[in-house]
């Protein structure tokens, strides 16, 4: 997934970057609502981390923003306001989830993937497809009951897949899993992955349309 985080705590917002990063996700961070606006007309985004209190503004108001323009990108609330009548204000405005500051990192990561499984319309974090045994939530994959190991990149192009079976997926809108990784996207990077992949999961595990994109292969 590509996630967008805005807290314009440096520390929290490094410790959660880091964590969204180690999980195999792409994050981008801003830290404040300007820059949020600018970041969600410019990419495509499947998860939004808010904070309430921001330097320019209240996330709430962006979220509203977000709602009525007919945006359903998923939204979990990062804030230390813990009032009854702060998350319920959050929930009302359009928000998935809502986790009060301190939290745990591995219960973020686990807050990610729920809402993530119930936006894909799998709420149960094991999948099997064919030979393969996938561990949503783990992030783990066996084929014919040996454990395989993928990268960081090679699971955020899987895990595309997996969201949307049988949605034939372009290279531009795979390239947007990767962009918030290091190293730089290049013209080939989606056809050396998905190759990649094939050799790791099997060679019908994702199907080629030439010259319009790639799609999870049938069981």
């Amino acid at each position: 997934m590509r996630i967008l985080l805005i807290e314009d705590d440096t520390v929290l917002g490094a410790a959660v970057r880091d964590q969204v990063a180690a999980d195999g996700q792409s994050v981008d961070w801003v830290t404040r609502l300007d820059a949020a606006g600018d970041a969600v007309k410019s990419a495509s985004y499947d998860l939004i981390l808010l904070d309430l209190m921001l330097p320019d503004g209240r996330g709430i108001g962006f979220l509203k923003g977000l709602r009525a323009r007919g945006d359903v990108t998923p939204v979990i609330i990062l804030t230390a306001l813990d009032q009854v009548s702060d998350r319920i204000e959050g929930l009302n405005a359009g928000a998935d989830d809502y986790l009060v500051k301190p939290f745990d990192l591995a219960e973020l990561s686990a807050r990610i993937g729920s809402v993530a499984r119930r936006y894909s319309g799998n709420p149960n974090p094991i999948v099997t497809h064919g030979p393969l045994d996938i561990d949503l939530a783990a992030r783990s994959v066996h084929r014919d009951g040996k454990p395989v190991q993928l990268t960081a990149r090679e699971w955020a192009l899987f895990e595309a897949f997996l969201a949307r079976p049988g949605q034939l997926l372009s290279r531009a809108q795979l390239e947007e899993k990767l962009y918030a990784f290091d190293a730089e996207v290049e013209s080939n990077t989606i056809e050396v992955h998905v190759s990649r992949l094939r050799k790791k999961l099997g060679s019908a595990v994702i199907e080629t349309e030439r010259g319009m994109g790639y799609r999870l292969g049938k069981p």
